[in-house]
């Protein structure tokens, strides 16, 4: 195959793949065994075999190769220039017509400190294991920042454990402010700041004990908390909304379809055992267990391959009910998006997998959407013995209050605060049922919906009760 035939082959071209090549050596043919990541028609990397050695390609086609291909290769050559870890470039061309291509030696067994830090991350906040793996991210990026360098793009795939080293990857992010003299602090806090953004919230309490790390490999200047703070708001913030675009176009997350007659968006590692669910939907909900059906919502618990999923379908009541919906994006869709929210958020949810609206000639109609199973009991049940007691045991009151203290710090009200929409699971609360949900711009909206929210919650219990008393004096409220 010609590289430039790369092109056209998709997401996922037939493997392996032989692609001619050629450099001062010569011609030669890359086998390309297997491919890492894909963005169609633009990039291909992946492993594969070299002149016998093998090797990681990054191949680049389409009508911005020449920039894309110069970009990574000047980042590689910074990297390798400052004496940074990084893995070996053997070989690299351009043609025009073609495309670009880099290859690199290839690190066998390496490990990212993403999928590292996936193995700890479930931890309680800081534990030894989470420390280690974002020491040595924080060490590395330090030595990077001393050699004026910065990785625009920086998060914890872009670090690799190997034979003891960790290696700096992906040349295309690398940028120079002034070299081998230590980088300014503004880019040093707005660097770190991408980083942090990526980590989960309850870990902010630990920041200045984490850049212990990096100061000891870099105590060029004084990193003041409040400054490093507002750029991880500002990253997380734009992290959120670019996440949640995601959701909703085709993508490496996503596989998502628009047209005439509907949409669809699935997280595309589930498209193989989802697109099968939403293609038979009525029928298994037919055939689930029934947790409501009619009405404006039928949601059932199915077992897919032995996977217990919810299915949820909203219907279209009446005419008049199909003239309120059909110009506006259904509440499966809301829920899909709300369902992401809370996920990036860190906020517990049952996973959101899958989401299909249907329409006629563009006008929306049914809608379906499939999340994880949540098998915990819900908040009636784990609380019905202590109604009369008020004494809840000490976790789930604790639990309670955190998930609240999250919805508070995030500005988000829920909508529908009944103990049905309430699953404890792995220690901690679950929401369900976000139809309602929204994320307020204003802390004066957000104070009324929350007071409601609150209020919701507590008349899950008779007012004169000792658990609705308990629970009135134990949560937290916001001044009006």
């Amino acid at each position: 195959m010609r590289l430039s035939e790369l092109k056209d082959a998709g997401r996922s071209p037939d493997l392996p793949l032989n692609i001619s090549l050629a450099d001062a050596a010569g011609s030669a043919e890359l086998q390309l065994l297997s491919l890492l990541r894909v963005l169609p028609g633009q990039r291909y990397v992946g492993a594969g075999i070299w002149r016998g050695k093998p090797v990681l390609a990054k191949l680049l086609v389409g009508s911005s190769a020449a920039r894309h291909f110069q970009r990574e290769l000047d980042g590689a050559r910074l990297l390798a220039a400052q004496g940074l870890t990084t893995p070996l470039l053997l070989a690299d061309g351009l043609r025009e017509g073609e495309g670009g291509w880099l290859l690199f030696e290839f690190l066998e067994n390496a490990q990212s400190l993403a999928d590292a830090w996936a193995q700890v991350e479930a931890l309680p906040p800081l534990a030894d294991e989470q420390h280690l793996v974002l020491g040595e991210a924080l060490t590395a990026v330090a030595q990077m920042h001393a050699k004026g360098l910065w990785q625009d793009d920086l998060h914890l795939d872009n670090l690799l454990r190997h034979d003891g080293q960790l290696y700096l990857i992906d040349g295309a992010g690398i940028k120079a402010e002034t070299l081998g003299q230590p980088l300014s602090r503004q880019h040093v806090l707005q660097n770190l700041g991408v980083l942090f953004a990526q980590l989960p919230k309850r870990l902010e309490p630990f920041i200045e004990e984490l850049l212990v790390h990096y100061l000891l490999a870099n105590a060029e200047h004084a990193l003041p908390l409040e400054a490093l703070q507002k750029q991880i708001d500002k990253v997380r913030s734009w992290r959120l909304k670019d996440y949640l675009d995601k959701a909703g176009r085709e993508c490496t997350l996503f596989s998502v379809e628009r047209g005439p007659s509907g949409l669809r968006s699935i997280r595309r590692n589930e498209v193989a055992a989802l697109l099968p669910v939403l293609e038979q939907a009525d029928a298994l909900i037919d055939q689930g267990h029934l947790y409501k059906t009619g009405g404006a919502a039928s949601v059932a618990k199915v077992e897919v391959d032995g996977r217990p999923l919810v299915l949820k379908r909203y219907n279209i009541k009446n005419t008049a009910h199909w003239f309120k919906r059909f110009w506006r994006p259904s509440r499966a869709w809301h829920s899909w998006i709300e369902g992401h929210r809370l996920e990036f958020l860190g906020i517990a949810t049952p996973r959101p997998l899958a989401v299909q609206e249907l329409r006629f000639m563009g006008l929306r109609s049914r809608a379906y959407l499939v999340t994880e199973y949540a098998d915990g009991p819900d908040l009636l049940a784990c609380f019905a013995p202590y109604v009369e007691s008020g004494e809840v045991p000490e976790e789930q009151l604790q639990a309670l209050q955190q998930l609240l203290g999250q919805l508070i710090r995030e500005r988000i009200s829920h909508g529908d605060m009944k103990g049905h929409n309430l699953f404890w699971q792995d220690g901690q609360w679950s929401l369900i049922d976000l139809d309602a949900m929204c994320q307020h711009a204003t802390q004066m909206s957000f104070t009324q919906a929350f007071a409601r929210d609150r209020a919701r919650l507590l008349r899950n219990w008779p007012a004169s009760s000792a658990l609705h008393q308990r629970l009135d004096a134990a949560l937290p409220t916001l001044e009006s």
